[in-house]
């Protein structure tokens, strides 16, 4: 290479190397509890951002379940390697809020980012949840969903059972049609905590807990125990016997019995489109979860399951500017239409249902907007907004302990729940212990 060819490429590399470093993006990294199917809907929702503009990359990784993310962005955040953006489960909530000086709240992010940010466009059901008792909102909603009643209509058609049931007298009357039928169970349900005792509650407007279910301070007390609930834990221990209930697992572990027609009914998440979708072989329906007439005349309204994205102090304020924008773009009327329609999860924002139903995808997917409606039914009542206990993860695990005595048969329904809540209570006090100080 003679000496003037060389002298031009150095000066070529020098010229380009800023050029180059200019346009390098300022990388994001999102944690994120998603698997399966919508694991590829996460990665598809960042790659979208990345490519719609040219400053910002988000970088999406998944880190295991709902519990496991949690737990690894607090340790990650002691060890200074804390991710930018965590999604966490509502359950959650607590424990990010008493997390001192490891979160940034959402709306001082996008302040300082001047990014436009209006609360009214979301959900007044979804954002509740998460604003704290001066109204200020604390992370970005991302998947939210609400337990329903999911139902076979192929073994419906089968057993000459005409529409799904709206009572939960209905719920036993159909899961012994069912039976007749021949199917080997009539119903089952997913997340046990979150369905039977905490959207049971809220449903029929019973409070779960003292100090508006936690919302009002750490010095809350659980409160379940209560005549209704026991009375109708124990008539579906009772249904047991004739196979009308057969209790699936933990968490979502009871999806198979659905999916392989084991089961006529199945009470769980309403995101559970896309899994439905991909394994049932069968034509299913959604509707309302059932009313316990003997609790209250007319249901009051569900409450929220899912996670939001929590954002964790410690970056430079340019990488907080491309976390701004991305929340913005998560909450574009397209993205979140796109976002319902594929997995289940309720819109965040009032144009996103509008635009869906505007694409007639209701009209095409009948039941579709159920999760929608019983989240907007009525106005949330101190019993109904939600809940925000500390130690509600370890506290779900008591009570999947106290009711699996119950399908065991060795306990009666009466002592499970005291007992959940004289443990439960403990928890909440560690809690307090902990974050009082």
């Amino acid at each position: 290479m003679n000496s003037q060819l060389k002298a031009y490429l150095i000066l070529c590399f020098f010229v380009l190397m800023p050029i180059n470093a200019a346009y390098a993006k300022t990388k994001i990294s999102w944690w994120h509890a998603m698997g399966a199917e919508n694991g590829e809907r996460v990665n598809k929702i960042a790659r979208d951002f990345n490519n719609s503009q040219d400053q910002y990359e988000v970088e999406p990784s998944y880190k295991g379940n709902y519990t496991d993310t949690m737990t690894a962005s607090i340790a990650a955040f002691r060890a200074k390697k804390q991710p930018h953006i965590v999604q966490v489960f509502e359950v959650g909530t607590a424990t990010m809020m008493a997390a001192k000086g490891a979160v940034y709240p959402l709306e001082e992010v996008m302040a300082a980012a001047n990014e436009p940010f209006d609360k009214s466009v979301y959900l007044p059901a979804v954002i509740s949840y998460y604003q704290t008792p001066t109204g200020q909102l604390l992370s970005m909603p991302f998947n939210s969903s609400t337990p329903v009643l999911w139902y076979n209509k192929d073994a419906f058609k089968g057993a000459g059972i005409e529409s799904p049931p709206t009572t939960w007298k209905e719920m036993h009357q159909t899961a012994k049609a069912l039976r007749k039928s021949g199917m080997s169970c009539g119903f089952t349900f997913g997340w046990q905590s979150w369905t039977m005792i905490e959207n049971y509650s809220a449903w029929h407007n019973q409070s779960i807990g003292t100090k508006e279910n936690g919302f009002a301070g750490f010095d809350t007390e659980l409160a379940f125990n209560t005549k209704p609930l026991k009375k109708r834990i124990k008539a579906i221990a009772d249904s047991q016997k004739n196979r009308e209930f057969v209790y699936g697992g933990r968490e979502d572990s009871s999806l198979p019995m659905f999916t392989n027609a084991e089961c006529g009914m199945w009470i769980s998440s309403s995101a559970n489109t896309a899994a439905l979708d991909s394994q049932a072989d069968f034509d299913y329906g959604r509707t309302f979860l059932p009313l316990d007439t003997d609790v209250a005349d007319t249901a009051q309204n569900s409450i929220i399951g899912g996670a939001t994205l929590w954002i964790m102090k410690g970056h430079k304020d340019d990488a907080y500017k491309g976390v701004a924008k991305f929340m913005t773009y998560l909450s574009r009327a397209d993205v979140q239409a796109w976002w319902h329609q594929s997995t289940g999860y309720v819109p965040i924002t009032l144009e996103a249902e509008q635009v869906s139903r505007a694409q007639g995808y209701y009209e095409k997917h009948p039941g579709a907007d159920i999760a929608i409606k019983q989240l907007n039914l009525n106005k949330p009542t101190i019993n109904s907004k939600g809940l925000r206990f500390g130690n509600m993860v370890q506290i779900r695990t008591v009570i999947n302990e106290e009711l699996e005595l119950v399908w065991g048969g060795r306990k009666s329904a009466s002592d499970a729940l005291d007992n959940a809540v004289i443990r439960g209570n403990k928890l909440l006090r560690r809690f307090e212990r902990a974050n009082s100080r």
